[in-house]
């Protein structure tokens, strides 16, 4: 139960203010991540204890010997709690003092402040009322598509294009970012979302999206949500979660629903007469209409987004990861072949062999491959180019030790020929004899070999004698195979391994003119 997940992350999640819920919402059992958040209370463990330790030693600590635990502890009127925080003055802090004072009075066992907030948020949202605790600088960003759309217009044939909107807001400073593109497929969207962190020059911990399949597979009213996993690999990329929205409840985003209908005014209709016939000339004037929103000063109280955002936000949003974020696919239950590969587009990937036969994950990005095993990473190749086929992409690490899975070069290629026959070998040498390279023979003295998958050995040994015996230099493939398909090998055909003295000998396997006339072997 508890194994299947990161200790460690749920301790750090917990530490920035997440609730179970919310953990639980990144992919992980509830129940699982309740186990972990009741031993850390139990064993007085937090994120600063466990901070430079090993998943592993985290575990150990948080579960030592495996004992189950139930810890309980006094709960508050949280109905007198919600009222209370309505008035001037108080906070969550006071009125988990003021429950600590009174648990002591009366000899029960009091919540943690952590845990006391975690339930009120829980008690708000299953109560459908509105927290009283104010948005926080620098923890959360909201995300949606705006209904409103603009268009591009061809300059000469005059056909407009619809372009769709991405819409981000910080709470805090409402601190607004847009983005123009072409349409709402999910690269397009985590595109967008890497376009917005550059805006805001870094990345807060939470990301409220709508329920839009492009982020969230299913957000049912009871159970986990399940997010898309591209969308989530990007959070993890910028150290955040993403908490989406419930569904027709339009006040969980309230900023970026409110962002939404200004931009309409700010950058929709402040361009309406303009004509845009490229998509980065349009992203230019957008950037600058939305400069000017968040410069322009508030209505009802001092300063303008951009100031609170710079005076006061933007110190406190994490840093960009040093690393741009990649762009990447899944592709689910692929099984592994034989040979210890893996095909992916006509192409074929290294797998470690004791995985031959299982199925595997591939994640594949613009230019590299990467095979997983659940959550366990067993490999990864450079993507092959675009158009390339039947190209291998081997790890020597992959393949186990011994001559079945030793590289095909011209000495092993022999091996395999001189266990077949004298005339083989002879077919073999002049092949390789025949070209500058040894690696250029490969291919050809293979394509020899593997004849033996489908004839006897005897069969294309003999069938090699018969192509040695013509004119033909250095046999291939194309000689041999049609004397094989014929049956000239055949011990009992004497016109397969002699012809008269007074005829020329045959270059290789010869149609007569009564094969054409219709009295030949087919």
């Amino acid at each position: 139960m508890v194994r299947r997940i990161k200790a460690k992350l749920v301790l750090r999640l917990r530490a920035e203010g997440f609730t179970g819920r919310q953990i639980a919402a990144q992919g992980m059992s509830r129940t699982s991540v309740a186990a972990v958040i009741d031993a850390a209370d139990r064993e007085r463990i937090g994120w600063d204890d466990v901070a430079d330790l090993e998943e592993a030693d985290v575990y150990a600590r948080l579960f030592p010997g495996r004992g189950e635990h139930e810890s309980v502890h006094a709960q508050p009127d949280w109905e007198r709690v919600h009222r209370e925080l309505a008035r001037v003055g108080v906070t969550l802090k006071l009125l988990h003092g003021e429950y600590v004072d009174a648990c002591r009075a009366d000899g029960a066992t009091a919540m943690g402040y952590d845990r006391f907030c975690k339930t009120y948020g829980q008690h708000v949202l299953v109560a459908g009322a509105a927290s009283r605790v104010g948005h926080k600088a620098g923890q959360t960003v909201e995300v949606d598509w705006s209904g409103k759309t603009m268009q591009l217009t061809d300059p000469v044939t005059l056909q407009q294009t619809r372009v769709f909107l991405f819409v981000a807001a910080l709470p805090f400073s409402r601190f607004a970012f847009v983005e123009p593109t072409l349409d709402m497929r999910q690269d397009t969207w985590l595109h967008a979302h890497v376009a917005m962190f550059d805006w805001f020059g870094g990345s807060v911990p939470r990301i409220v999206p709508d329920n839009l399949k492009t982020g969230v597979i299913s957000h049912p009213a009871e159970g986990e949500v399940v997010l898309n996993d591209a969308y989530r690999e990007l959070a993890a990329h910028y150290s955040a979660a993403v908490l989406p929205g419930r569904i027709k409840k339009p006040k969980d985003k309230a900023s970026v629903e409110n962002t939404v209908g200004n931009i309409a005014t700010w950058v929709i209709a402040a361009l309406r007469d303009r004509q845009f016939a490229t998509l980065p000339e349009l992203r230019t004037a957008v950037y600058e209409r939305v400069a000017a929103f968040n410069a322009e000063p508030f209505q009802k109280r001092a300063g303008s987004r951009l100031g609170v955002f710079e005076a006061e936000e933007k110190p406190l949003l994490r840093p960009l990861p040093q690393v741009p974020f990649e762009i990447s696919r899944w592709i689910y239950r692929r099984r592994v072949q034989k040979n210890g590969h893996v095909v992916f587009e006509r192409n074929f990937y290294s797998v470690p062999f004791p995985h031959i036969g299982r199925s595997v994950d591939l994640r594949v990005t613009d230019r590299t491959l990467e095979v997983f095993a659940g959550q366990e990473r067993l490999t990864s190749h450079l993507l092959a180019p675009m158009g390339v086929v039947n190209e291998y992409r081997t790890h020597d690490s992959d393949l186990p030790d011994g001559p079945r899975y030793r590289q095909w070069d011209a000495e092993r290629v022999r091996e395999w020929a001189a266990r077949i026959g004298e005339h083989t070998t002879t077919v073999v040498n002049r092949i390789f004899e025949s070209v500058p390279v040894d690696e250029q023979g490969l291919d050809a003295a293979l394509a020899v070999l593997r004849l033996t998958r489908r004839y006897s050995a005897a069969r294309v040994e003999a069938a090699a004698g018969i192509a040695l015996a013509s004119r033909v230099r250095s046999p291939r493939y194309a000689h041999l195979r049609p004397i094989l398909e014929s049956r000239q090998d055949d011990p009992g055909s004497r016109d397969a391994w002699s012809t008269p003295a007074s005829q020329p000998e045959p270059a290789g396997y010869v149609r007569g003119a009564d094969y054409y006339a219709g009295g030949g072997v087919r």
